[in-house]
Parts: structure tokens; sequence; C-alpha cells
């Protein structure tokens, strides 16, 4: 007989059960021997199987009624009944069993599923039932025993290897959990779902016992190597093959996957943004940020409201020094999702980038509201004020992110930091605390280039400490041969110690160099020509001086030259 399982069809069975039921207890005729074939039994006769089936039914009706009636102990016991009536139905059985396991009565699951397993075309499913029964009583060797026999009759059971490896997992046996894997990954025929998941085993495996590791990755990869062979994979198998190639680093495998995913129609919109977030991440990863990019910028074309699409935006053209389309995305950032603190800090950067200073320091007072003063809001405030050549209040913020980062993240005092700080305090007319921080900044970063040379000419504008500084210029011009600002360092310090016709050589070589002539270099020539009474060159190098910046010292030098 065939049972009609289902809420959907409950009344119907429930009505059928009360009828059967009735019959059964009552003796009705309608019910004789006759009709089942089976005269002349006694009424003490052991029911025949179609009774028993009809009690079966009877006992599963009644077991409807109680849920509906909200009483699911009642209901339990009738479907037990309903179960023991009909042994044979492995449908009926393994509804029932599943019903105890739920309810965490091992036991009786084990009473009922037992006697099945005695029967030569028991099922898989079946002793799969009696062994996680096992495995919740912690009878590990009994659990493991069904879990084999489970396979012994349908070896390519998938739960049956899943609650196999979980019973060594759970008893501390690495060597037969893994082995369990490899006996499931040598079954011929089974489909992409199986792989996939064989493929998460191997992974758990290696990551409850790391000694593993090594052994299980590949594994896994070749499982989902093997499912990424197979055609017409649904969708949620495809999305769970790509994130596993992921994971394992296939990026260019992981990436094919997630682009075909991405292109399919009928996708939800939640789920197309998952995708492409996944893509964005493998791009950003492989140093591909044109193709981040692309799928960032499809992800804000659908979803103009994502704050992280526009965050990755803005630091992909940050990188690309791109700094216009920085600011505008950071600026989306802060409007959609306004308390992440690092977007503000961001922002600023690039907004000094831009040389837009008062923009910078709009920037950060908004931080400053909205999150306590630190170091990152206090050093991008000096440089903020820097770029404005408000000198002072650059001294100010800085000497307060030092104090605030000796507090407790002494790493943030870099040599980074120490230059920004000369430099500051160099540009206010304070050459006693530059130098300071300049020495301070080359007792960490002793080949720093750009400190060698600024202080190096600091000294030589001075005239101070000569051979020191042409040293210092000699290293940095060492490590950027071609570099204008160390050429005419050099020259300037050359120049200073008397050696003019050597210096004129390095000025020459820095105008050559410049892409952007400078006034200083050209004056800097101006001098080295005038000291060597080579006067043409040294009015046609003022001439071109003032021709970039106007400025009275040199009109007083070219005036001078040109007198009779």
């Amino acid at each position: 007989m065939v049972y009609l399982y289902g809420m959907h069809r409950c009344l119907t069975l429930a009505l059928l059960g009360l009828a059967v039921a009735a019959a059964l207890t009552t003796g009705c005729r309608g019910l004789g021997t006759r009709r089942y074939g089976v005269t002349g039994r006694s009424a003490h006769a052991e029911p025949t199987s179609v009774q028993r089936q009809m009690a079966a039914h009877a006992h599963y009706a009644t077991a409807i009624i109680h849920e509906l009636n909200n009483d699911p102990q009642s209901a339990l016991s009738e479907f037990i009944l309903a179960a023991q009536n009909d042994p044979a139905d492995e449908e009926l059985l393994g509804e029932v069993s599943q019903r105890l396991l739920q309810a965490r009565q091992f036991k009786q699951a084990i009473e009922l599923l037992e006697p099945a397993t005695q029967r030569p075309e028991v099922s898989g499913q079946i002793l799969l039932r009696l062994g996680v029964a096992y495995a919740q009583l912690g009878d590990g060797e009994r659990a493991i025993a069904a879990n084999r026999a489970a396979l012994e009759h349908t070896p390519d059971l998938l739960p049956a290897y899943q609650n196999l490896f979980l019973n060594y997992l759970q008893t501390k046996q690495p060597d037969a959990a893994l082995k369990v894997l490899d006996e499931a990954a040598v079954q011929p025929g089974v489909d992409a779902e199986f792989l996939i998941s064989l493929a998460e085993l191997y992974t758990t495996c290696g990551a409850q016992f790391p000694g593993l590791r090594e052994v299980t990755r590949p594994k896994a990869l070749a499982m989902l190597n093997r499912a990424a062979a197979a055609p017409g994979l649904a969708p949620g198998l495809r999305l769970k093959l790509a994130d596993g190639l992921n994971l394992f680093g296939d990026n260019e495998k992981a990436a094919a996957a997630y682009l075909d995913l991405v292109n399919q129609p009928d996708l939800t919109p939640a789920l197309r943004e998952l995708l492409r977030t996944k893509l964005a991440d493998i791009y950003l990863r492989t140093s591909d940020p044109q193709r981040a990019a692309t799928q960032l910028e499809a992800i804000v074309r659908d979803n103009p409201a994502n704050p992280a699409a526009y965050y990755f935006l803005g630091h992909i053209a940050l990188e690309q020094k791109n700094y216009t389309n920085a600011v505008e995305s950071f600026q989306k950032m802060i409007l959609f999702n306004p308390n992440l603190e690092q977007a503000y800090y961001d922002l600023a950067t690039a907004q000094i980038a831009l040389n837009r200073g008062d923009d910078a320091v709009a920037t950060l007072a908004g931080a400053q509201k909205k999150f306590p003063t630190g170091f990152v809001s206090e050093y991008l405030f000096g440089v903020a004020h820097q770029t404005r050549k408000q000198y002072d209040l650059a001294v100010n913020h800085f000497t307060s992110a030092e104090h605030l980062a000796q507090a407790g993240e002494t790493n943030r005092l870099t040599s980074g930091f120490y230059f920004q700080l000369g430099a500051a305090f160099e540009r206010k007319g304070d050459r006693t605390e530059a130098e300071k921080y300049f020495e301070k900044c080359l007792a960490l970063a002793p080949e720093d280039a750009e400190a060698l040379n600024y202080l190096g000419y600091m000294w030589a504008e001075k005239s101070e400490h000569l051979e020191r500084a042409r040293s210092m210029i000699e290293r940095a011009l060492k490590s950027d041969p071609t570099n204008a600002a160390f050429l005419d360092s050099l020259g300037w310090v050359l120049f200073q110690l008397g050696q003019p016709r050597e210096a004129a050589e390095y000025l020459r070589q820095a105008i050559a160099q410049d892409d952007k002539p400078d006034a200083t270099v050209f004056d800097h020539l101006g001098d080295a020509y005038a000291a060597l009474n080579e006067l043409t060159k040294a009015r046609e190098a003022w001439t071109k001086s003032l021709a970039l910046e106007d400025s009275a010292a040199v009109r007083k030098k070219l005036e001078a030259a040109t007198a009779p």
C-alpha cells in the first residue's frame, strides 16, 4: 500500500484512519477475512500483512490528528506504532526515525531501526539513520559499523561518508578520517554535488588537523576541478564551486566561474551584487585594479547607495593617482556611511594631493566632530596646513601627533613623519628644530634621499657644515642620478665650497632634467657664471629666472651685471 504523506493531505488521511480504526476495533463485517483471501483463520491468528498495513495507516492518521491538536508526544507514539506495524515500508520508517532523531529519542530510534537492518533488502539510508542514532548516544564503534554497512549497500551515499568522517573527527583519528574521504574520492560516476561536498570535507579535515593541510589542500582542489568539468551545473552548485576555487587561491578559475554566474539572467539583485563583490576582491588581490573597478562601477550602477563599492573605488583611484575620482568616491562613501572614520582620512589625503588644503581641513574638522582625536587626524591636519602655507598650525598639529604617538603608538613615529615635521619647522623659520627632526629622520632611515637632500641643501643655503652637506647630497644623488632637485643641491653646495665651474656643470644638468623649469636653479647658475666672470651667460640665466618668478634679489644682481 502507498502512504499519502504530507500535511496537505492530512485531513483526508485522518478521516480514512478513523474509519479503519473503527472497523478494526468493532469487528466490522465489512472488513471480513474473505476480502483478503484468508478464510478459516481463528480470531486470535497473527494479523495479515494487509491488516498490519491498515493498522499502520490508522496509527499514522491518528498521529496526524495529534499533531493538528498540538500534541507532539502522542503524535510521536502513534508514528512509532505506524512504523512498527509496517516495517517493510522504508519511506515510513525513514520519516518516523527522523522524527525520533529530531526529538532526541535516540534509543527508541535504534529500537525501531535495528530490526529493519536485518532484512537483506534494507537500504543504505536506513543504516545511515541507525549510525546517526548510535553516534548521538556516543557509541562510536556501532555508529562506524552502521555507516560502513550503509556504504556496502550504497557505495556512493555521500551522507554515510560525511558521518564516518565526523565519527573519526570526533574521536581524534585524523588518518582514519582522511582515509574515508579518499575512499569517497575514488567512487565512479558521482555527480558534481558529491565532489564539491567532498572538497568541503577535505577542507574541514585540514582545518581540524593543520598537520594534514598540505595533503588535503591538493585533494580538495582536485575534487573541485572534477566538479568544474561536469556539464550543466545548477547556479547554487556553481557558486559553491567558485567559492571553493577562490578559497584555494585558483583565482583565474574562480573569476571565470563568478563571471559565468554574474552574466546569467534572472539573478536576484542581491546575488548579482555579491558575485560582483567577490570578483572585485579577486581582481584587487591579483593586482588588476581596472577589472576590479569595472565590477565596482557595475555595483554602484545597480545600487547607487553601496558605500563599500565607493570606498574601494576611491582606493583604486588613489593608488592610480587619479585624485579627482578618489575625492568623488570617498565623498559618496561618507554620504552613505558617515560612520567609517578611515574614509574621512582617505578623502583628506586625496584633497591634499590636489593641493586643496581648505577642503582637507574641512573634511578633518567633520571627522573631529564624530571621532576622538588621534594620531592620523592630527598628522593629516599638519599636512593640510602645510599646503595652505600655515606652517605654525602645521607644526602645532604635527607636534600633537607626536605626543599622541609617544603615549601608545610609537610605531607611527617613522622617518616619514619626522621628515614632515622637519620640513614644517624649516618653513616656519625654526632651523634648529628643523635640523633636530631631520636628524631623527636620518637616524631611522640613513639613506632617505629626500631627507639627505633637504638637510644638505638647508646647510648649503647658510654655508654651514658644507663638507657634510656635500656628502649627504652626493648620497642622495647616487640613489637617483637624474633628480633635478638633487643636481641643483649638489651644484649649490659646490658653489658654496668655492668650486663654481663644477657647480655650473651640475646646475646645467639640473635644468636639462627638469620638466618644469625652476627659477631658483637659473638663479644659482647665474651666480656660478658670475663667479667664473662669464657675465653674458650669467645675465642670460638671471633673465630666465626672472621670467619664471619675480625676485628683487635676482633683479638687483642682473642690474649690477648690466651696468656699464
